[in-house]
């Protein structure tokens, strides 16, 4: 009986410990490096490379269905839908990056482009606004501001 209580003693614990890691590991963001690691990431950053926007969403999409605080992933899901003139779902995408992490560069630059694709110009120069406050030098920022500039 002894036995039984004192396993029992150990096993709650550890069993408690395991579910408590597996729920903080799906409420984390993802790093780079980790991404790489996720098949469905892996697959949409080369569906991205081949220009094939319809699988790099759907694999996106299954990142964040997996991992709803990967701010990486939502942004690339933005990005292939903007690419696919889904701009209400690229908004929705890089609105949800953005909640995630204020200071996504990526997020920021995709969606002042989008911003100029659809005639917004002035949510354009806003984004463009938070990324020269985050890093004037940064591609990010000469991008955006190279297409702010052509825009009439």
């Amino acid at each position: 009986m002894n036995v039984l209580t004192l396993r029992d003693g150990i096993a709650l614990p550890f069993l408690s410990l395991t579910l408590a890691c597996t729920v903080l590991a799906a409420d984390i963001q993802m790093t780079p490096v980790e991404n790489a690691r996720i098949d469905d990431f892996a697959a949409g950053k080369q569906a991205l490379d081949a220009k094939n926007w319809a699988q790099a969403a759907a694999s996106f999409g299954k990142v964040v269905a997996q991992n709803p605080k990967n701010a990486d992933a939502y942004n690339y899901l933005g990005y292939s839908n903007r690419w696919m003139g889904q701009y209400d779902a690229a908004f929705a995408a890089y609105g949800k990056a953005l909640a995630l992490d204020p200071k996504h560069k990526g997020a920021l630059e995709y969606s002042g482009k989008a911003y100029l694709k659809t005639g917004q110009k002035a949510l354009a120069q806003a984004q463009l606004a938070k990324l020269q406050a985050l890093c004037a030098d940064c591609a990010e920022t000469r991008d955006l501001a190279q297409a702010v500039a052509a825009t009439h």
